[in-house]
């Protein structure tokens, strides 16, 4: 068996504490990265630190609890994995927040609430990150933004603008980071049976094995996708098997975006 794919590099992980975010960090640990982890929920990130030392003993693990909001604990986040692993390699931003208002009902708030965690949170992690991305001399941004800023929907237009704004972002700082040898891509997952929708069902008194049934045609392949599904890409774009990529927007959604 060849080497672990990412085999000596560490990566820093937004919003890692459940469903793509704690999935990446699963499938990281498995090829070989020092991962760094950072949500809001301290519970979520000590369930998915002890799932990954549990399946991965030797794994090298660290946590944060932060809001992406905060530019100093970004800042911390960074200088904190850096001084654990001595460099950053990856950063992948995937924290995000919803909002289900019309956008011709969404208040002044509620855009600045999901502007600042979708949006001005990457650019935090973007911002602490980069002196050191670039000095890894194999520097790599994954965004995780949504198949929805390539497809329009009614009823999330504050999440869909935001995912769109995503992949502006990816492009630019594509653009203004070749040159220091970085990497900026972005993936867009379709509908991702993720605990956050385990949760919402549950609530409304729905069963996983009824969830399941709903998303049915959402996409040409008629069902959610497992978090690791999203993972698995993320991980792709963020080795050196993808090393002549940059600025591109990588769908996996089942092909929902043309159907």
């Amino acid at each position: 068996m060849g080497q672990a794919r990412l085999q000596g590099q560490v990566a820093l992980i937004t919003g890692a504490g459940s469903g793509i975010g704690a999935a990446t960090a699963h499938v990281f640990c498995q090829e070989g990265a020092a991962v760094f982890l950072v949500d809001a929920n301290m519970q979520a990130l000590t369930r998915t630190q002890q799932a990954l030392l549990l399946a991965f003993p030797d794994a090298q693990v660290r946590c944060l609890q932060a809001d992406v909001t905060d530019r100093a604990l970004a800042q911390q986040a960074v200088d904190d994995c850096v001084a654990a692993f001595a460099g950053l390699d990856i950063l992948v931003n995937n924290a995000a927040m919803r909002n289900y208002s019309p956008a011709a009902e969404a208040t002044s708030q509620e855009w600045q609430a999901i502007v600042g965690v979708n949006l001005v949170g990457i650019t935090h992690y973007c911002h602490a990150a980069l002196p050191h991305l670039r000095q890894s001399g194999r520097g790599s941004i994954v965004n995780v933004s949504s198949c929805y800023a390539v497809k329009g929907r009614k009823g999330m237009a504050l999440y869909d603008a935001t995912k769109a704004a995503q992949l502006a972002l990816s492009r630019s700082l594509a653009c203004e980071e070749a040159v220091h040898g970085v990497r900026v891509n972005a993936v867009c997952p379709g509908s991702t049976l993720t605990d956050f929708h385990v949760g919402r069902a549950q609530q409304a008194g729905k069963s996983i094995e009824q969830l399941k049934t709903e998303r049915k045609d959402s996409s040409l392949l008629g069902r959610w996708a497992a978090p690791e599904e999203i993972a698995w890409p993320i991980l792709w774009l963020a080795s050196a098997e993808a090393s002549f990529i940059t600025g591109t927007t990588l769908v996996v959604d089942g092909g929902l975006h043309i159907v």
